[in-house]
This record gives structure tokens, sequence and C-alpha cells, in this order.
């Protein structure tokens, strides 16, 4: 009976498995026989892997490719790290670093070995996002592409560069000025929780140390103080002093020269920007002030920018008339959807977005009446609706880590020799130097 069922069960076996195999040879020779059938009316596709895109970081000098690995490669570290409740002491001191050497990737942009330190990391993560910066936009600024070299202003002889964009400046450090960004840094930050962001002062957002070649390089991070929307007409750079501050004829000479304090009263520049912009700005100007006096900090500049609306219309009707008549020569169509593509939306000549960038949409649909963006030109003022003159003003802080040492009082004690006890001049102390700027700037407001 036993040898019964087994065959039995065996039987049943063989039997299912060759029904499953007529069944499936039979649906296999119907398929083959409608694929034959219809192999003229249906096309092969060639299914191709998409591969996510590698940034190369692609620049003409490698400092600045091993720049923009760095933001790229602390940004997505710092992902990784939880946001503390509250900053402590040992934050004030910590770095990252990270160390590269003989790789493979990109080595037609990256030199073969080089260091990035990044300073100060989580303590300016929060400074970013007290002054509304998300770190996926600063890293996006920096690195999707190079960063524009725009020479070196002062006579400092720092180098400075601008992101595509226009969003943030970099500026090249000495190491003395390293130890005085640590030193003010932990008073700084403080101090912006305690203004909630409302401030003149540089918005510092990072502080790297590039190694290439073994040379050591620092570079600071900062919003820049002007807008890409609005094309500048008149820059300044104010101390309250009249010894020395005026503008050389070399500098007179380019297209938009930094003008000093003399030129500013020489021309009769005045500050449209009604009561109540004043009371704001010289509360602020005055607070940052006697922060930087507290920390015996002085030397440091009002640099003032100065769009002149009327003259900037004036400007763009000119151009529309040359562009209307270039096209009519030529035997194009005046608008035409070539033009309004290529045109952008910059004012000026300005760089736009790229068409893809979600900031650029953003932009399109946060631009006040007057061309600004509340939430990213922070600096700028636009005059009163009384105002003589319709202008867009854009005022800040700027080089504030010069301390008062026993350099500056040798050079205040030579220029008082020089020049008498009642000159105005730059270097003095600073409590003093606090007070004089802001009177001076006071007087130039209305």
């Amino acid at each position: 009976m036993q040898v019964r069922l087994a065959m039995k069960y065996l039987t049943g076996n063989v039997i299912r498995s060759r029904l499953q195999g007529v069944t499936r040879s039979s649906v296999g020779a119907k398929m083959a026989s409608l694929t034959q059938k219809g192999s003229s009316k249906l096309k092969k596709k060639n299914f191709k892997p998409k591969y996510q895109k590698v940034k190369q970081f692609r620049a003409n000098d490698p400092l600045i490719s091993v720049f923009m690995w760095g933001v790229n490669h602390t940004i997505n570290e710092l992902t990784h790290v939880n946001v503390p409740v509250m900053l402590l002491p040992d934050d004030f001191k910590a770095s990252s670093k990270v160390k590269v050497d003989y790789h493979h990737f990109n080595r037609e942009s990256l030199p073969k070995s080089f260091k990035v330190k990044e300073y100060c990391p989580l303590v300016f993560r929060n400074l970013r996002e007290r002054f509304s910066i998300d770190d996926a936009e600063y890293m996006n600024s920096l690195t999707k592409s190079q960063p524009i070299s725009i020479g070196s202003p002062g006579r400092s002889g720092a180098k400075f560069y601008e992101s595509y964009d226009h969003l943030f400046v970099m500026k090249t450090l000495i190491s003395e000025e390293v130890e005085q960004m640590h030193s003010l840094l932990k008073q700084y930050h403080p101090y912006i929780v305690e203004r909630h962001g409302k401030t003149l002062l540089p918005q510092y957002l990072g502080m790297y140390r590039l190694t290439v070649d073994n040379t050591e390089t620092y570079i600071v991070v900062m919003r820049n103080i002007f807008t890409a929307n609005l094309k500048l007409h008149k820059k300044y750079d104010l101390k309250g002093s009249t010894v020395d501050r005026d503008a050389s004829d070399k500098e007179k000479e380019k297209d938009i020269p930094v003008l000093k304090d003399n030129d500013f009263v020489k021309d009769g520049c005045k500050l449209f920007v009604g009561p109540e912009a004043k009371e704001r700005l010289l509360e602020m100007l005055t607070a940052d002030s006697m922060f930087l006096s507290s920390m015996n900090l002085m030397d440091y500049s009002v640099s003032l920018g100065i769009h002149d609306v009327e003259r900037s219309e004036l400007e763009a009707l000119e151009k529309e008339k040359v562009e209307t008549s270039d096209l009519e020569g030529s035997g194009g169509e005046v608008g035409s959807e070539e033009d309004e593509d290529s045109a952008g939306s910059g004012v000026g000549g300005t760089v736009p977005s790229p068409p893809d960038s979600p900031q650029a949409l953003r932009e399109e649909f946060s631009l006040n009446g007057d061309g600004l963006n509340p939430t990213r030109d922070i600096y700028a003022t636009a005059s009163s609706e009384n105002a003589a003159k319709k202008e867009v003003y854009f005022l800040a802080l700027v080089d504030v880590l010069t301390h008062y040492g026993l350099k500056k009082r040798s050079a205040q004690a030579a220029k008082v020799v020089k020049h008498g006890t009642n000159a105005e001049i730059s270097t003095v102390h600073p409590e003093q130097y606090a007070k004089r700027l802001v009177d001076f700037i006071a007087k130039a407001m209305e």
C-alpha cells in the first residue's frame, strides 16, 4: 500500500511537471509567433542607465577649485552633525580638517594633493541660520560655478572673489587677521544673537584654510553688500576723517572709482533716506561702532554705494534704442522670443541666475518696485518718497579687524606731530573713532 501511494505521488508530480512544461512551451511558442508578427511594427528600446552628476569644481585657479571642493565637503559633513541646543566655548576653538593625497578624481581641475580646514564649523552654521542663509543655498552659490575674481580694491593686498550669483564675497586674510577673527568671533556671535541679526557689520559666514602646493591661504566668506539687480553709479569709503582722505588720480580714472571722505564733501553728497530710515540706520551704526570700540577695534570704514534711479532709467532707454536700431538694421524682428530669452533679468549688464535655478524663480516674485529683494538686499535703503533725488543706498561697515595696538598708536603719534593735534586724522582711539564716524554719517543723512 505504501509503495502504491509513493508511486502515485511520484506519477502525479511527473504529470504535473510535464503539464507545466507543455503549458510553458505552448505559451512560449505563442509569444514567439506574436513577436515575429509584430517585429516589423515594434522598435527595440535601449534604456541607458542614468548616473548622478558629479560636481567637477572647475576653475581657472587650482586654489579656487580646492575652495569649491572644500565648501561642498564641509557642508555635506555638517548634515550628519546634529544642531546643538546651544554653542559651547569649545565650539569657538573647534575645526574640521581633511587631507587629500594622490587622488584620481577630476585631476584636470583639482591638484593631486591638498588640504582643507574649516574653522568653527558649528559657530558659522549657526550664524548662517541667524542671517537666514540656507546651507544648501550657500553651498550652491559657492560651488555650482567658479567664483569670479574682482581684484584688490584696497592697499592691503588681499584678493577678493564674488560668487557667480553675486550673493557672497570671499576675501583672503593674513594669519594675524585669522587670529583677530577668532578673538572677534567669541563676542561677535552673542552680539548678533542679541541684535537678532540687525546690524551693519559684515555678515561672516565661513572661514577656511586651504593648502595647495605647500602654500597656506586663509579665506573668509561674507554676504555681498551690493546687489546684482541694481547698477552702482557711485562708491565711497568713509572714515569720518579729512587728512589724506582723497581718492588718487589713478583711482578716479576707473569707471566706478572708490571715492573718499573729502570727495564726498566736495560732491555735496546727501543721503535722502527720511527720518524713520535715518533713525534706524544711525541706531545700528551707533550700536555696531560701540561694539567695535569695546573690542578695541578701529580704522574700519562705512562702505557706501549709490544707485541713481533716474540715471539708470535713462541708460536703459538709451540701451533699448541702440538695440532696436541694431535689430532694424539687421532685418531682425524687435522683441523676438530669442531676444527676450537672451536678455536675462539683470540690470546694467549683470549676469542672471541660471534659468533652472530655484533661486532665480524666487527672485522673480520677491523683488520690490525699487528692484530690491528685502530678504537678500539687507544693506539697501531706498530714498524717501519726498526726496529731491530718487536713489538707492547700500550702507555697511567693512574692514573691522584692525586692532588698536602698538603699531596704530605709533602711527597716531606720528600723524599728530605732522598735522597737529586738531587735525582730523584717521588713526585715533577707538571710542573717538566710533563717535566721529557716526557724527559724519549723521550729518550726511536727511
